[in-house]
């Protein structure tokens, strides 16, 4: 026992003696999380963990031949736009600063630029593709050149000591990628074509963050079909997200990876997830959202899912709940909200729980998935304001009192084998 332990150990001291910054990674006061769209408000809120969107396209700068910011790696140098990275620092120092617990959601948009996106984006995206949000190109020799250099010029930005940009830990590689078509477009393809680049742009990924620091995560992106696909067109659009865990189980078993998972309601319109019918507690469930979430923490603490004896981490990176129509939507949006970190609270494994969104977007399919309404240039607080800010303090009870009766529980559960 001794033996392996010390194993383990000197396992982790090459790791971090690889790294440019060794360092431990943070503790959070709690699990509650928002991805950010007005950075003070989120302060108020006492947000422990963010999600901050980074896109590739809009950061690099690959006609440019001179000037900063630049990176150098491999005996070539790649620029970047000061005004993007500006911005990306501001959020990211301003949170970290606060003790706030940074993640970055790494995505390519097709931008317009031939050349950006001739770089960016996968070489088989399909321009009809909704949401014009590609794979990355990790195809080409160039591709891989900038998505390497990339991530390696931003992990060493966001992990030096003296923390000048602020602190980042956390790099989630693409957005649900199992519903490919919509979210991580490279075309139609099969699951294997997709799983096996996918697989060599996590390795990229985690290369160049761990030469810079010895903590940051990589972690894979998923929605909440499970067993099943998103959509009803070609099955060469989409896949289970269970498929790529347990391609992730066997071909990459000597790098690092970590899941951020999604574990929306079923249908996205109706935020009661405790009236779920697609799932069920069995590792066989069509779907896993907050219903029976327990499935995917035991789910991975399987032994062939371990790295070097330890559990691959879970953060719930992007997840909301609708306000429907009605007098009692703020209500019912509100309570699913207070149901879901209570069990998120309680349940082991699972780091954070990134809410979506801050406010109302009127650009994403009539889903209200806001704490803050969306009038014009006022922002007026929801019901789930309140109980988002009191989540993690010590009246949350009261906070949360009026949903038990909305969800039909006499008390809360004290871990997640409860109602």
């Amino acid at each position: 026992m001794f033996r392996a332990l010390l194993v383990l150990v000197c396992l982790h001291e090459c790791l971090a003696a690889e790294s440019r910054h060794v360092e431990t990674y943070p503790t959070a006061a709690s699990k509650k999380g928002l991805q950010v769209e007005m950075t003070e408000n989120a302060l108020s809120l006492g947000v422990k963990h963010a999600a901050l969107n980074v896109n590739l396209s809009q950061l690099v700068d690959p006609a440019r031949d001179s000037g900063e910011p630049s990176w150098k790696d491999n005996g070539k140098t790649f620029h970047f736009k000061a005004s993007a990275l500006g911005h990306l620092d501001g959020q990211i120092k301003a949170l970290s600063d606060h003790g706030v617990i940074v993640n970055l959601i790494i995505l390519a948009y097709r931008s317009g630029n031939e050349l950006i996106d001739r770089l960016m984006l996968h070489p088989d995206f399909d321009a009809k593709a909704p949401n014009r949000l590609g794979a990355f190109n990790c195809s080409t020799a160039d591709g891989r050149e900038w998505f390497a250099a990339t991530l390696g010029f931003l992990a060493e930005r966001w992990s030096r000591p003296d923390r000048r940009y602020g602190r980042a830990v956390g790099y989630i590689i693409g957005n649900e990628v199992n519903s490919h078509w919509w979210w991580s477009n490279c075309g139609k393809t099969t699951f294997d074509e997709f799983a096996g680049d996918y697989l060599r742009t996590v390795r990229l990924a985690h290369g160049a963050v761990r030469r810079q620091s010895s903590c940051a995560r990589v972690y894979l992106s998923l929605d909440h079909h499970w067993n099943i696909r998103y959509g009803a067109g070609n099955e060469e659009q989409s896949f289970p997200g269970r498929l790529l865990v347990d391609y992730f189980a066997k071909k990459a078993t000597d790098i690092d990876w970590h899941l951020a998972y999604h574990p929306y309601p079923e249908n996205l319109f109706e935020p009661r997830f405790w009236n779920d019918r697609t799932t069920r507690i069995s590792p066989d469930t069509p779907r896993i959202t907050f219903k029976n979430l327990e499935i995917l923490t035991e789910y991975l603490a399987k032994d062939d899912l371990l790295y070097q004896g330890r559990r691959r981490r879970i953060i719930l990176s992007e997840q909301g709940f609708h306000t429907p129509d009605g007098p009692d939507g703020e209500t019912i949006q509100a309570a699913a909200y207070c149901y879901a970190y209570r069990r998120v609270s309680a349940l082991e494994g699972i780091d954070s729980f990134i809410l979506h969104r801050h406010v109302d977007h009127p650009h994403e399919g009539g889903l209200r998935l806001g704490l803050l309404r969306r009038d014009g240039d006022a922002r007026p607080k929801k019901r789930i304001y309140d109980c988002f800010l009191h989540a993690d303090q010590e009246d949350w009870r009261e906070a949360f009192a009026f949903a038990l009766p909305v969800i039909g529980l006499k008390a809360w559960p004290t871990d997640v084998s409860g109602p």
